[in-house]
């Protein structure tokens, strides 16, 4: 039986004085993070020079950081504002719902880049036969469904615990590990799901993500001439910097002990991971 309707959050423990500077802080990152999200996916789908995969891959991934900022953001500058927030159960369950769903995404997304980046580097002459429009679709598509199918999962597993006690979330959303302290019943069930589910969207993608920088690495060192070895470290460094980030921080955010100063350390990853998705 489910006791708690309202969920309350701690957010961050920052003197009074310091909330104006970290609210108009957040706003203003968010603010360019939503602008700049909707420049790439604009300039995208109305520019010729830009109807490669790779840019149509990266306007993906600008759409699913939409998701992610907008889902959070507000409630974060909520409690930032007043110090502590509230919502319904209900909606912080379709808070953890999106945010699974735009995290997986974003691994998926990634994945898919570098996939593009092995075939532009290591199969220049079958790069255009191979990567198709068709095929560009498929790929997008199989990696919405598949960030839609995992985020319904693990929330269900979440919905089907027992919550008859605490509602105090110290976090500035709802995240796995929040919510499952706050549950009364057995969680051993979802923390399975959560490590099966990590395997499709979090360990395959890094193997894959590994394995095509390898090989693209191999084909750069071959390259003759140091301009050509310039030109294909340039046209994937960009990429390669975003998943050291993404990967890094989301790794970091729920290896880490979750008590004590970690939990502080976590809530900046956690805020990291969430702006830095796009670039």
């Amino acid at each position: 039986m489910n006791n708690v309707t309202t969920i309350y959050f701690v957010g961050f423990h920052n003197p009074g004085k310091l909330n104006l500077f970290i609210f108009m802080l957040i706003l203003m990152i968010y603010i360019v993070t939503i602008c700049g999200n909707l420049l790439i996916v604009t300039l995208v789908f109305y520019s010729k020079t830009l109807q490669s995969p790779m840019y149509f891959f990266l306007s993906q991934l600008s759409i699913s950081d939409i998701v992610l900022t907008t889902n959070i953001a507000p409630n974060m500058l909520n409690i930032v504002l007043h110090d502590q927030s509230s919502v319904s159960f209900s909606s912080c369950i379709t808070q953890f719902y999106f945010f699974a769903f735009s995290e997986a995404s974003g691994c998926l997304l990634l994945t898919v880049m570098s996939y593009d980046r092995y075939l532009a580097i290591c199969s220049p002459l079958h790069y255009t036969s191979i990567m198709t429009h068709v095929l560009c679709i498929k790929l997008v598509l199989t990696s919405w469904v598949l960030s839609s199918f995992v985020g319904f999962v693990i929330t269900l597993g979440i919905c089907q615990l027992q919550f008859c006690g605490p509602n105090t979330i110290d976090h500035f959303y709802c995240d796995l590990y929040p919510l499952m302290e706050l549950s009364c019943s057995d969680i051993s069930t979802v923390k399975i799901e959560s490590t099966l589910l990590s395997i499709p969207v979090l360990a395959l993608p890094l193997l894959v993500i590994v394995v095509s920088y390898t090989y693209i690495v191999l084909a750069i060192l071959k390259e003759s001439s140091l301009s050509g070895r310039q030109k294909s470290f340039s046209t994937c460094s960009s990429h390669l910097t975003v998943v050291f980030i993404f990967y890094g921080t989301l790794t970091a955010t729920y290896a880490l002990p979750n008590e004590g100063h970690s939990k502080n350390i976590s809530k900046i990853l956690a805020f990291c991971t969430q702006y830095l998705l796009p670039f």
